[in-house]
């Protein structure tokens, strides 16, 4: 099975270089930039209630006014002007930089392209969903102007202002179109950028069996698994599709469903989708300014820690944490174990035996006083699944990425030498991907809610009856 989570993710080999999407002359643009923003900087201190539309309204006006005039100076003089389709490429270059991302707004606003990578302004990489890397034209017209860019994208794209210098030198931030970017002067030669994309955002475990991601009985398993309200964490590498796959389940949830979603940025944006989650609470954290008050902590910063406990008092049924990366593991384990079940999360871990590893000593950096027995037992009590995606990237010897459910793995308590007990529900198959491996303990819990076992028996000689699932 060649097809997986690799259809709807990063690049491959690099096969050639591409022209940038649109042919424009950039000196010209930065000139009418200037001159626009300029004009438009005037209007405002005019007209300081002027709306964001109106601005960019306004904005259009001017860049389109002063291709105008260039028209009209090139007629008088006999030099070249513009075909239509350069006056259109030029207007909307210039609407780019002032209100979008510059020279990164075309890759973008093409729905093909799943990352954006920047080494420098002139060494720049974009993933296409069909599984291509490729190199395309500069961003910028120097690493100083890249920086300048940076900058403005961060005073103006984000839901709070940030800064990018050389006292705050790193960068993270969410797009207005959900995507997630990244950036660090300073510390690194030249300046670095990633932005990474949420093409698929309404995806269910149907669609990922179509897909081939994961198979029919993994897929029955895993919608039982959120009807019975079972604590969930997803693993695998960075880009593995982890949020993807979360996202997947969480799309399995009652309509009528109370969740509390809570991010470092927005990437499930579930409270997107009010059609399939009418009642989320959607919660991200605040990095704060540069500015610390007297206990050390950055002015109105606002925690992952502190944001799980708020949802306990928001009346919601789970709790969702998009990914789990330091402190907050304690408080969101402490949620788990204590109350109703049906919470989840993601993690980094390089298979579903390791999370266990992972989370304790998450425990223990975020709470002194918890001890490694404490971390393991607290873990043992609160999580009942642990699902691996495993990435195979072959490309460096001619073959693909591919992306796939490769585990699932049960947890039974505590075992010997006081670590979790586990079951190996699903286990890699032949080709890497999960299949059925054993029964897990708890299957009446699956079965109550509607799961037929003979899913468990596919592979084996048996097959479920029409009744008991989608196929």
């Amino acid at each position: 099975m060649s097809a997986d989570l690799s259809q709807l993710g990063h690049g491959a080999v690099p096969r050639r270089l591409h022209a940038s999407p649109a042919t424009v002359d950039w000196a010209l643009v930065h000139q009418l930039h200037e001159a626009t923003a300029t004009a438009l900087a005037a209007e405002l201190k005019r007209r300081p209630t002027l709306s964001a539309a109106a601005q960019q309204e306004l904005a259009r006006t001017l860049a389109q006014d002063g291709i105008d005039d260039l028209v009209r100076q090139r007629l008088r003089t006999g030099q070249a002007v513009p075909t239509p389709d350069d006056e259109v490429a030029i207007a909307e270059a210039v609407f780019a930089a002032q209100f979008g991302l510059g020279r990164l707004q075309p890759y973008v606003d093409d729905s093909q392209v799943e990352n954006i990578e920047a080494h420098g302004h002139d060494n720049v990489w974009v993933g296409y969903s069909d599984g291509r890397d490729v190199r395309v034209d500069p961003i910028a017209d120097s690493d100083e102007d890249l920086v300048r860019q940076l900058q403005h994208i961060a005073a103006r794209l984000g839901r709070a202002e940030r800064t990018l210098t050389t006292s705050s030198p790193l960068l993270t931030m969410r797009l207005p179109d959900g995507s997630r970017l990244a950036a660090v002067i300073e510390t690194v030669p030249r300046p670095q950028l990633v932005i990474r994309r949420h093409r698929i955002r309404d995806v269910d475990l149907d669609d990922l069996v179509e897909l081939r991601a994961i198979d029919r009985p993994l897929a029955e398993f895993l919608r039982a698994a959120v009807r019975a309200r079972k604590n969930i964490v997803v693993t695998g590498a960075q880009g593995a599709g982890k949020t993807l796959l979360l996202r997947a389940l969480a799309n399995e949830l009652p309509v009528t469903e109370n969740l509390a979603t809570i991010e470092k940025h927005f990437e499930l944006l579930l409270h997107e989708l009010p059609d399939r989650h009418p009642r989320v609470v959607p919660f991200e954290a605040r990095e704060g300014t540069g500015e610390r008050g007297p206990d050390g902590r950055r002015l109105g910063e606002v925690t992952l820690t502190e944001l799980v406990e708020q949802a306990l008092v928001m009346n919601v049924s789970r709790v969702w944490l998009g990914e789990v990366r330091g402190e907050e593991a304690w408080p969101l384990i402490e949620v788990m174990e204590a109350g109703e079940g049906g919470s989840a999360c993601t993690l980094h871990a390089r298979s579903a035996h390791h999370a266990f590893e992972r989370l304790a000593n998450l425990c223990m950096r975020g709470r002194a006083a918890v001890t490694p027995d404490h971390a393991y037992r607290s873990c043992a009590s609160a999580l009942d699944l642990i699902v691996h995606i495993t990435t195979v990237d072959e490309r460096w010897i001619g073959g693909e990425r591919q992306r796939f459910v490769s585990q699932v793995v049960e947890c039974n308590g505590i075992g010997e030498g006081g670590r979790p007990a586990v079951t190996d529900v699903f286990a890699p198959g032949a080709d890497g991907r999960a299949v059925p491996e054993h029964d897990p303990v708890d299957l009446a819990d699956y079965v109550r809610v509607g799961f037929d076992p003979n899913w468990l028996r596919v592979g084996r000689g048996q097959w479920p009856s029409a009744a008991g699932g989608r196929r």
